[in-house]
């Protein structure tokens, strides 16, 4: 009944079972369907871990992709050692996230505390210090600082159209393709991710998107009935509340 931050935890085949399927797949000769065990061929996962929701199931239990994994997701607790930055960017007892998005004003990003509540069943990107090289140069080792990207909040003003070369010549041929990817959502609620991997392309880029605009930092502390810990992030940002920054990497809590 909490609302809650959970984090993509794909559960995999063990070693045995992997190279197995690797000789399956590598076998032109063996044309029947690999068959898994389910209860023996796959690594243990926490018992918080929910199946992702498309997953088939068989005699009650979940049925891997078609590249032997099982998508699902767990719960990030507070204090979480394995998905720290994750829970740095949640505070459920004010059931807040740190949240980037668009400023009401034109060419402005916003770094906020966002209501739980409001997110709900959204997919959204971890970014920061120590993600993924950390493209936006945010924080520092001393001071990691991590924020959450909710997808579809950055919408792309001219897309490019469906075709390979037009999405090519958007990623290389304007500012606003300097990004990690487009998600598209699609009609029936489907969201279908491209990363610029999947084409060829670099990534990270010495210059991006995100980090061509300046950022504000608003979060009216007044707002929350809680004391945040002297050392998290919202207590920092609460510090910074109403100032503006050139771009993301000029943030500083000194």
């Amino acid at each position: 009944g909490q609302p809650y931050l959970w984090a993509r935890l794909d559960r995999k085949p063990n070693k045995q079972a992997e190279k197995r399927f690797k000789r399956f797949l590598y076998s032109l000769e063996d044309c029947k369907e690999f068959v898994w065990n389910v209860e023996e061929d796959f690594k243990p996962v926490p018992d918080t871990w929910i199946p992702a929701k498309d997953i088939e199931f068989s005699n009650g239990n979940p049925l891997p992709d078609e590249n032997g994994h099982m998508p699902g997701w767990v719960p990030v607790e507070k204090n979480s050692k394995q998905y720290c930055w994750h829970s740095s960017v949640v505070n459920y007892e004010a059931e807040v996230a740190l949240v980037l998005k668009h400023h009401a004003d034109p060419g402005l990003l916003e770094i906020s505390p966002v209501p739980l509540s409001e997110i709900l069943e959204q997919t959204l990107e971890l970014i920061g210090t120590n993600i993924n090289a950390n493209p936006y140069g945010l924080g520092s080792k001393k001071q990691p600082v991590h924020l959450l990207v909710p997808h579809g909040a950055f919408e792309i003003k001219n897309p490019p159209a469906l075709k390979q070369n037009e999405i090519l010549s958007w990623f290389e041929g304007c500012s606003e393709g300097k990004v990690e990817g487009i998600v598209w959502h699609c009609h029936d609620g489907c969201l279908i991710k491209l990363h610029r991997h999947h084409l060829g392309l670099r990534w990270p880029l010495a210059e991006t998107y995100l980090n061509s605009q300046p950022v504000v930092v608003a979060f009216n502390r007044t707002k929350y009935d809680c004391d945040f810990e002297p050392k998290s992030l919202f207590h920092h940002f609460s510090k910074l509340d109403g100032q503006r920054f050139g771009r993301l990497q000029d943030i500083k809590f000194d």
